[in-house]
């Protein structure tokens, strides 16, 4: 006997160390994939992680920076605070959620966990450098400037700190102190081509042209795709009158950069003083792309003011009547601009390595300039519409740009709810790893009594390509039928119907169904789901359908699109088959989540945000539910709730969550 018990501690402790092996297997995996950019295919090998092993600090951390990499600042939030409440030493996970608190603009929070990362970790380089950052994007900039000199202290060499420094500098007016550091920056690394850019425009700052164009020609020739080096170098030509020359570096800059507003008016200056045609289509361009480049509507404003400056009574009685709105248009100083001293030595990094570069946020306080002067002679007006775009062109890429990186926050997406569940099936034995299946246990009693035979499931999924499949299950239970007219029988032939399309006759056999067995719940489920589809095909055909059932920023629901009755009225028996499918099983959440698509379109979103959370009750990996639930919570203006709910349903596998995350909540 204690022989057997030997072995079977013997054998229970090998059952442990593989599992050991597996999970550092897994997270080894998941670390990897984050290395290589694949931060979804990470965050699903550190979820089987904290399947195993929730309590995991290193999951938690590696997977906030998983979500960090994707731009769901909040999601990384979360998985950084659970890695500290299991572990409060951990300097890198503070520094790291301060990196995301500052990526949300809450400079505050970031520095607060800058301190306590530097409470644990007193001599790290990258923090001072952050917390730096973090202080100049609040103006602090002599605080900035002392964590970059604390950096330095740290490390000598340190070339983030030295160019962090030198923008700090730059801002504070302190331009010959920028150019030494930018100095020693060249020294330690001599290809650096971000270093002679910035140098380029310090240089520039003291008029110094000849040397400002010999470093854009270095940062070009370390960095020949750099967009914004091509644009300012165009400037440095331009001032210097060669203005065929400053417009082939403004087509190069286009080229790199198709979206470039700067390089579009640039070139149209240059061309318009060269008398070349096309400058009116670049002026174009540059205005769409942005409006502030928009220098005719600039100018009818700044006429606009001018005349009610100089009539104001006059002025008075010709808005009488008008709204109170167009009397306040155009409030501040129309012809104005806003110069900008930020740099362009951003690179991205990775949270893994906590080393911030420059923050998007260094900029110099707004100092405004009339650039339009009716009593000024053309010459004068065109020269400082030239120094307008100089300043505008040193600005970094906005992150409103289309990107085409591999990166699922940056795909254009449509942006849809996701669609209701609806019972399926396969052939037996088929699987379509395509499509995730749910559990349940009402569908599992119906696979039983058909002896998995056809084998249904519940999904959101396409069912194309299954047909033919569909079809022949028809013909088996016509047989079936025709042998004995039982609520089971009918209940599958109504469901494949459905399956098909046909459902004026799913309809005739879930309601024969119902007769046979009012307690059949998932047949009143069948049939919500049919005459749903059914009034989408009528409004498709009536063209009343939409695409996108939530729209952000349009507060219409459908009913206020149209308004007819007889819509209202097949909505309404919707409805109440949903509720007596859960009067009749309360633990099936995907009626209250198909309940919840319903009220959507019908504009009630209180009372679909309360049967989303009874799903997610029910089912706490509801992916779609997570989903549903953020857009509906975006859409109310719930910004932080729907983000968290959108980056746990990028958590559970929909990826485009984090596109949304991206565009409406970062």
């Amino acid at each position: 006997m204690k022989r057997i018990t030997i072995l079977f501690f013997l054998f229970c402790l090998i059952l442990q160390a593989e599992a050991q092996m597996n999970i550092d297997h897994y997270m080894r995996v998941g670390q990897t994939r984050t290395q290589i950019g694949n931060y979804t295919g990470a965050i699903e090998y550190f979820n089987i992680v904290l399947r195993f092993k929730p309590h995991l600090a290193e999951a938690y951390f590696y997977r906030g920076i998983a979500k960090h990499q994707l731009e769901d600042y909040r999601g990384a939030i979360n998985d950084y605070n659970t890695a500290i409440d299991i572990k409060p030493f951990y300097p890198q996970a503070y520094m790291n959620r301060g990196m995301a608190y500052h990526n949300l603009k809450n400079y505050k929070k970031a520095i607060l966990d800058y301190n306590r990362a530097l409470e644990f970790d007193p001599d790290n380089e990258n923090i001072y450098n952050n917390r730096g950052i973090a202080k100049l994007a609040q103006k602090n900039i002599e605080g900035a400037i002392e964590d970059y000199n604390q950096a330095l202290r740290v490390n000598p060499k340190s070339t983030y700190a030295l160019m962090n420094r030198s923008n700090a500098k730059i801002v504070s007016g302190d331009i010959k102190g920028a150019i030494k550091d930018l100095n020693e920056v060249v020294m330690i690394r001599p290809h650096y081509a971000a270093a002679y850019l910035n140098r380029g425009i310090a240089r520039f700052e003291l008029n110094d042209y000849a040397s400002a164009l010999r470093d854009y020609d270095q940062s070009i020739n370390f960095d020949p795709k750099n967009a914004l080096a091509f644009n300012n170098r165009g400037i440095i030509k331009q001032k210097l009158e060669d203005y065929r020359g400053a417009i082939m570096d403004y087509d190069m800059a286009i080229v790199l950069n198709p979206e470039m507003a700067s390089a579009y008016f640039n070139r149209a200056m240059a061309k318009e003083i060269l008398k070349l045609p096309g400058y009116q289509n670049d002026y174009s361009i540059a205005a769409h792309l942005n409006p502030k480049f928009d220098i005719e509507s600039q100018r009818i404003e700044a006429e606009k003011q001018a005349f009610n400056q100089k009539y104001p009574l006059s002025n008075q009685n010709k808005q009488a009547g008008q709204s109170q709105q167009n009397n306040q248009a155009g409030s501040g100083l129309p012809g104005q601009s806003t110069q900008d001293s930020t740099l362009n030595n951003q690179t991205q990094q990775n949270p893994a390595t906590a080393q911030n570069n420059v923050s998007g946020d260094e900029k110099n306080d707004e100092k405004e300039k009339s650039f339009f002067d009716d009593d000024e002679p053309d010459n004068k007006r065109d020269k400082r519409r030239v120094n307008l775009m100089i300043e505008d062109s040193r600005e970094l890429l906005g992150d409103d740009e289309e990107v085409d990186d591999g990166l699922v926050q940056n795909r254009n997406i449509v942006i849809d709810l996701q669609p209701i569940f609806i019972i399926s099936a396969f052939e037996k034995n088929a699987v379509d790893y395509d499509r995730f299946q749910y559990y349940n246990s009402a569908i599992n009693e119906i696979n039983e009594q058909n002896n998995y035979d056809p084998l249904f499931t519940i999904s959101n999924k396409s069912n194309a390509g299954y047909k033919t499949v569909f079809e022949n299950f028809i013909l088996f239970f016509n047989e079936k039928i025709r042998i004995q007219q039982s609520s089971h029988n009918y209940l599958n032939r109504g469901i494949f119907y459905s399956l098909t399309g046909d459902y004026n006759k799913s309809l005739d056999d879930l309601n024969r169904t119902i007769d046979m067995d009012s307690k059949q719940g998932i047949a009143y489920f069948v049939r919500a789901n049919c005459r749903y589809k059914m009034l989408e095909e009528i409004e498709i055909l009536a063209g009343l359908n939409t695409e996108m059932s939530v729209k952000i920023g349009e507060k219409t629901s459908i009913m206020q699109a149209k308004s007819n009755e007889p819509a209202a009225l097949d909505y309404k028996q919707i409805l109440e088959d949903y509720q007596t499918t859960l009067t009749l099983n309360p633990a099936f959440f995907f009626g209250y989540f198909n309940r919840a698509f319903i009220n959507i379109r019908l504009g009630e979103y209180n009372t679909a945000i309360a049967d989303l959370n009874h799903a997610i009750e029910l089912e706490p990996e509801f992916a779609e539910a997570y989903f549903n639930r953020g857009l509906t919570k975006i859409y109310m203006d719930d910004l932080e709730g729907g983000a968290l709910d959108l980056s746990r349903a990028g958590e559970l596998g929909i990826y485009g969550a984090y596109n949304i995350i991206k565009r409406y909540c970062n």
